[in-house]
C-alpha cells in the first residue's frame, strides 16, 4: 500500500442507498486517485452528530483535521454514513433510532458498498455510541469486518460518571423521539471531562459543521446507553479488535472496558490508553496520536496462526 503526497488531492464522492422501502441513507467516500483495490475504512459516528462533521472536518490552520483525508493519502479508501435520523439521511420515521437500528444502517451501507465498489470487508472504527453500533454490526456480520476499533466505548456503563448524570434525564429522552441541540450543547461535550483537551477554534468548527446539518438528534442511543446496556456481547465479537480509551473519558469507564476486553475471544486484540484525550478523539489536541494508533492497528500484519493457536 503506497502513500500519496501529503498535499495530494483527495476526491469525495456522494452516494445514496436505501434501507427497506422508505429510508434513504447518505454515504460519503474519499480516496486519492482511484478507490479500486484499496483497503476500505468505515467510520461510524456517535449519538450527537452526523458523520461528516466528525470524520471530514476542516479547520483553517489545523492540518489533517479530516481523518478521512489523512487515511486517503495513506492508501485507503474511506467511507462514512449518516445513520437514520442524522444529517442527510431520512429523519421522517417516528422511531428512536437506537443502536440496533444503527447496526441495521451499517448492514445496508455495506451491502451498497459491496455492490458498488466490490468491497467485502472493512476496517471499522466507531466512536462513542458509534462504537456500540460498530460492535453490534461486527457481532452480527463478522465476515464484513476485517478489524474493529472501538473508541470511547461503553459495555455495561458501570462506573461511567457521564452516564450517571445522563440517566437523570432518562424520562425526558423516553418522552420524545428527538432532543434539540445547539452550540452550547456541542461545547458541553468538551467541557464535561477535561476542558483543556481541545482547542476552542476546533470546537467552534465542529459545532458549525454539526449545526449546519441538524438542530435535533434522535434519543435512541441515549436511552440505550442509560437503561439497556449491555447491547452487545464481547464473547460473540470474533474479529480482531482494538479498544481505545481516552485518559479523561467520563463515558468509557476503565474497569468496565477491561472486563469487556478480557472476554474478547480473538487473541489478535489490543487495549490502548490515549494520553491527553477526553471523549471526542478526532477533535482533541492530540488527534494525530489517535490517527497513528489507528493506522498501526489497521496495517498490522495478520498473525501466522489461527485463533486456535495452530
Amino acid at each position: 500500500m503506497s502513500a500519496a503526497a501529503p498535499d495530494a488531492a483527495v476526491t469525495g464522492v456522494e452516494h445514496w442507498t436505501t434501507k427497506g422501502s422508505e429510508v434513504k441513507l447518505f454515504l460519503w467516500e474519499k480516496f486519492v486517485g482511484s478507490p479500486a483495490g484499496k483497503p476500505a475504512v468505515l467510520f461510524v459516528h456517535g449519538s450527537s452528530m452526523a458523520s461528516t462533521p466528525t470524520f471530514d472536518l476542516t479547520v483553517p490552520g489545523r492540518p489533517d483535521s479530516s481523518v478521512m483525508d489523512w487515511f486517503a493519502r495513506r492508501g485507503f479508501v474511506c467511507w462514512c454514513v449518516d445513520m437514520e435520523g442524522y444529517g442527510r439521511s431520512s429523519k421522517h420515521r417516528d422511531i428512536y433510532c437506537d443502536i440496533a437500528n444503527g447496526a441495521d444502517d451499517l448492514a445496508a451501507a455495506t451491502d451498497y458498498i459491496a455492490r458498488t465498489r466490490g468491497v467485502a470487508s472493512f476496517l471499522t472504527y466507531g466512536i462513542s455510541s458509534g462504537a456500540l453500533r460498530a460492535a453490534l454490526f461486527a457481532q452480527r456480520h463478522p465476515e464484513r469486518v476485517a478489524r474493529l476499533a472501538l473508541d470511547a466505548f461503553v459495555w455495561t456503563g458501570e462506573g461511567a460518571p457521564t452516564l450517571a448524570q445522563r440517566r437523570r434525564k432518562l424520562p425526558e429522552f423516553i418522552a420524545s423521539k428527538r432532543r434539540p441541540i445547539d452550540r452550547a450543547f456541542v461545547y458541553s461535550i468538551f467541557e464535561r471531562d477535561h476542558p483543556d483537551c481541545a482547542e476552542k477554534r476546533v470546537v467552534d468548527a465542529f459545532a458549525d459543521a454539526i449545526l449546519a446539518l441538524d438542530d435535533s438528534m434522535p434519543n435512541g442511543t441515549y436511552i440505550d446507553m442509560c437503561s439497556k446496556l449491555p447491547v452487545c456481547d464481547p464473547e460473540k465479537i470474533l474479529v480482531p479488535t482494538a479498544v481505545l480509551r481516552g485518559q479523561f473519558d467520563g463515558i468509557a469507564a476503565l474497569d468496565d472496558l477491561i472486563d469487556f476486553y478480557k472476554r474478547l475471544p480473538n487473541p489478535d486484540k489490543q487495549f490502548i490508553m490515549m494520553s491527553g484525550i477526553s471523549h471526542a478523539s478526532f477533535q482533541q489536541k492530540n488527534y494525530l496520536m489517535v490517527y497513528a494508533i489507528l493506522h498501526a492497528f489497521f496495517t498490522q500484519p495478520a498473525p501466522a496462526y489461527t485463533s486456535t493457536g495452530h
